[in-house]
């Protein structure tokens, strides 16, 4: 199976900071999207939604999306699932991704998040692969994988055998060694993630993968997430007449760097007062408390995003 086991009781969804600026980014484009043609209330969400639901809430809140499908493979948190489902329309299916993806309604488009939060491996390359053969034209895909070393896998040399026995075909064939630092694996798992994609719309008449993300992240563990659209040259003009001008997170080229996705640390009031400031020039700083310049750039690129939590006493 692809998913990790009970995932939920390592990570508690709802308080990860650079993945809430992650989905909300999401959002904006999403958003965008549909005022450029892309009928996305008319969409499905697929996603792992685990016992929290966070991304069917968004999506069905701020998008308005009512066919929305969660994916759960462990079956031993049924009747939780069902407690916590947040919604009506949310369709429940106990069973990994791969199982699910050959039967997706192929008359409707979709919006297929792939959000692991294991490191990747062969399975999760051959549920890519799936998608990127099955998903509709017009439909959108998201994958995300964490980063870090393999388990149980010591140095370049051990790694790059890793991912040469999961990726399999997806490997590029002219790596070596030194392409496996630590520091160089959110790189490497981008390529095998897009040659994925790529070999699944194989074969699929004027098909092609429009990329728009690829966010690098970590909440404890370093995360990566590319997506983008399956579709033709439609799409690709309707994605040319989205108004993105403004957003710098956008990655529509796959040879550019990954945007980093880096959440200062900073109290309620601290964000207030910047949201005051914001947008700051690049030599602004606040005199009323210290604050790292990179620390205040970082808040300036994601204040609309950045996620405020607190404590409510009843």
């Amino acid at each position: 199976m692809s998913e990790s086991a009970r995932s939920y009781q390592k990570v508690f969804y709802t308080l990860r900071p650079a993945k809430q600026v992650e989905r909300r980014m999401i959002l904006e484009v999403l958003q965008r999207l549909h005022g450029g043609g892309f009928s996305i209330l008319d969409y499905q969400y697929t996603g792992f939604g685990s016992i929290y639901f966070v991304d069917f809430i968004l999506f069905h809140r701020y998008l308005g999306i009512k066919k929305l499908l969660c994916a759960e493979h462990d079956t031993g948190i049924k009747k939780r699932m069902k407690f916590n489902k947040p919604y009506k329309v949310v369709d429940i299916k106990m069973n990994n991704i791969g199982s699910i993806i050959p039967n997706l309604d192929s008359n409707i488009k979709h919006i297929l998040w792939l959000d692991y939060d294991t490191v990747l491996n062969s399975d999760i390359a051959s549920d890519i692969n799936l998608a990127a053969y099955k998903l509709p034209k017009g439909s959108i895909l998201l994958v995300t994988v964490d980063v870090k070393p393999p388990s149980g896998r010591e140095g370049p040399k051990e790694w790059m055998e890793y991912f040469k026995t999961e990726a399999e075909r997806y490997f590029e064939y002219n790596w070596e060694e030194q392409d496996f630092s630590q520091s160089a694996l959110p790189e490497v798992n981008y390529h095998i993630i897009n040659n994925a994609i790529k070999d699944g719309i194989t074969g699929r008449p004027k098909v092609r993968f429009i990329q728009l993300f690829n966010f690098s992240y970590a909440d404890g563990h370093p995360m990566v997430t590319m997506g983008g659209i399956i579709g033709t040259e439609v799409e690709l003009n309707k994605v040319k007449s989205c108004n993105f001008s403004n957003i710098d997170f956008i990655r529509r080229d796959h040879k550019d760097p990954p945007y980093e996705i880096s959440v200062p640390r900073l109290t309620r009031k601290e964000c207030l007062y910047l949201d005051r400031h914001m947008p700051c020039s690049d030599s602004w700083s606040p005199s009323d408390f210290e604050l790292d310049p990179d620390e205040i750039l970082n808040y300036r690129s994601i204040y609309r995003y950045y996620p405020l939590y607190a404590e409510l006493f009843v």
